[in-house]
């Protein structure tokens, strides 16, 4: 693995103690959150967290499908976890699969009838759950604050062209 170096002394540019303080506040939040929405979500809709993103992604979808090559990639995970998460979601009958029309190759996750019901007896209490946990907490500067520095960090990693070598992208 290659570090980052001063140019002009070849030496790892270290975390300054603030940063370093920021650094661990930001994965000690996030981990705790992210606890917090998936015990929320198992506790009132029997699923993680990352499945109930799959669902509301396919509920934003034209006709509720999507290309799971698509739902991979907007999900941000490989796609042996997306046919995991999805063959669950289908014992469940919330999501169905159908072969792709515009390529043999490809099949599309479809959102079922079951499925939107489960969404929309699920998302009031995860909604009440994230404003609990995060937005209650926030000052509305703090909030825009945040979500520019969310936008800042995920386009300065999100991966240019199509070759990227990220494990959503394999």
């Amino acid at each position: 693995m290659e570090y980052m170096t001063t140019a002009s002394t070849g030496a790892p540019r270290w975390l300054t103690d603030e940063e370093q303080h920021t650094w661990r506040a930001y994965l000690h939040a996030t981990t705790l959150l992210e606890d917090h929405l998936d015990r929320q979500l198992q506790r009132d809709a029997g699923m993680p967290h990352t499945y109930y993103g799959l669902l509301v992604q396919l509920s934003q979808a034209p006709r509720r499908r999507m290309r799971m090559t698509e739902l991979a990639r907007n999900a941000k995970i490989t796609r042996s976890r997306l046919s995991h998460a999805i063959a669950r979601l289908e014992r469940n009958g919330w999501v169905r699969r159908e072969d792709c029309p515009s390529d043999k190759r490809g099949q599309n996750a479809v959102l079922t009838d079951d499925g939107h019901a489960m969404l929309s007896r699920s998302a009031p209490g995860h909604v009440e759950a994230v404003r609990q946990a995060m937005f209650d907490r926030l000052t509305p500067e703090q909030v825009k604050s945040l979500g520019e520095i969310m936008k800042a960090l995920a386009t300065g990693l999100e991966p240019e062209g199509v070759n990227a070598d990220l494990p959503w992208l394999r």
